[in-house]
């Protein structure tokens, strides 16, 4: 019996298998490329198709669940088929400015989708341009996936449904959000874990996967990423470092704060804290490759703090610790030496993942007592020693650093996943 998660990051999607004990039997991996906006949709949908089908026959013929993650944010509009009317809107998408202003008068204050980069103000403004036919859901790209392998549409998981506008007391779109978007066009939100249904029956035959194997609410790559990690304690974080700069805090206290990009999602009992910045290894690969990464970084000093004061933007805006659709990125004066500039913007980014855990702190979370990290830069040994010395805390690596292990962890666990911290007033 096996397990199957995968995770649809910016730049790709990676694929893991587990069995019951947790150990990886099968990995993979696609790369995106350089998508054209019109392209979207169909790489991600033939990354999926091709990281099942690749799976080995036994593999696929043993598959028990499968449970998907993606960016948070990053909305499609399409037809009860699954065919999108609209080039999907990613989760940096800041086009949305007069929408996320209307949600901001009518939300709750703090409210994460009041931000310019919201699922829902991102789905308000497809509304606005499609019409009341152009399409009939509105979902996230994991929602999307998942509703691919099974035919079976219209669900999303507490996680991603949170910048939809999800209340999170009552666990449910609030009021205000009917009254802006029309629930009949959103997904209904459920636990994440939680069992939708099995593959469809042409799309097993297709796949060559067993019939009975059941898909799962899934989640977004960041919080997939936590669960990679296995941290279960309060105060205990994970720094997610891809394209962007993640900070996940496990708290015993709910915070948000729409103008710092500060949010907090269910997590059973307790709140999964953090932020999200628009900083991160995509302004890193700007300038360098892989290799020149990792022997640049064999000559910096982590002890030594670097003189140089960037604000690594890969373009215009952030999103966290500040959300400032305006902030430009800082990335000059650029010193002659390589290795001095990567210093200074490895820098940077733990300047950031600070400031990000100290206003968490500041806004009422469980202090941070350990980091731990994951993310393709979770490799980078100089980088971790650099954001130790910065953070005043232990800094490690966490044993599986890929949001796809979470997943599958999720996958083969289900609700279950968040059974030792819940639950807050309902069962699971």
């Amino acid at each position: 019996m096996y397990f199957l998660g995968i995770d649809f990051g910016t730049s790709g999607a990676r694929s893991c298998v587990i069995d019951a004990e947790g150990a990886i039997v099968a990995e993979d991996a696609r790369d995106f490329g350089t998508l054209e906006e019109h392209e979207r949709a169909g790489i991600w949908r033939d990354a999926l198709w091709d990281l099942v089908a690749s799976l080995p026959p036994p593999i696929r013929a043993q598959l028990s669940d499968i449970a998907l993650d993606g960016t948070s944010g990053t909305v499609l509009a399409c037809d009860e088929e699954l065919s999108p009317r609209h080039p999907p809107l990613l989760y940096n998408d800041d086009r949305a400015v007069e929408e996320a202003r209307l949600i901001a008068k009518t939300a709750n204050p703090g409210h994460p989708a009041a931000a310019v980069t919201s699922g829902l103000a991102k789905t308000l403004w497809l509304k606005k341009r499609l019409g009341l036919t152009g399409a009939r859901l509105y979902l996230n790209q994991a929602d999307w996936l998942s509703g691919l392998l099974t035919g079976r549409v219209g669900m999303t998981d507490y996680h991603n449904a949170l910048k939809m506008g999800l209340d999170l007391d009552e666990l449910k779109w609030p009021a205000w959000v009917e009254y802006l978007a029309d629930v009949d066009y959103l997904p209904v939100p459920i636990a994440p874990g939680a069992r939708l249904a099995t593959v469809s029956r042409p799309r097993a035959r297709y796949l060559g996967v067993n019939p009975g194997c059941m898909v799962h609410a899934g989640t977004t790559d960041s919080i997939a990423a936590f669960l990679a990690a296995g941290v279960t304690k309060s105060g205990d974080a994970v720094t997610s470092l891809g394209s962007t700069l993640v900070l996940k805090l496990l708290s015993d206290t709910p915070v948000e704060s729409a103008e710092h990009g500060v949010y907090s999602h269910w997590f059973g009992s307790r709140w999964l804290a953090g932020g999200a910045s628009n900083a991160g290894g995509a302004v890193l690969r700007q300038f360098f490759d892989d290799r020149q990464l990792a022997a640049l970084s064999e000559q910096i000093d982590p002890a030594v703090a670097s003189p140089l004061d960037y604000l690594p933007l890969p373009r215009t805006g952030e999103r966290f610790p500040v959300n400032d659709p305006q902030l430009a990125p800082r990335l000059a004066p650029r010193p002659p030496d390589d290795a001095e500039f990567l210093h200074g913007l490895l820098e940077s980014l733990a300047r950031i993942e600070a400031e990000g855990y100290g206003l968490l702190a500041t806004l009422g979370a469980t202090p941070v007592s350990r980091v731990q990290t994951a993310g393709g830069g979770a490799r980078n040994a100089v980088w971790a020693r650099i954001r130790q010395r910065r953070l005043g805390l232990p800094v490690t690596r966490a044993a599986h650093i890929e949001a796809a292990y979470g997943a599958a962890r999720l996958a083969r666990d289900g609700v279950q996943t968040f059974a030792s911290l819940a639950p807050r007033g309902q069962g699971l």
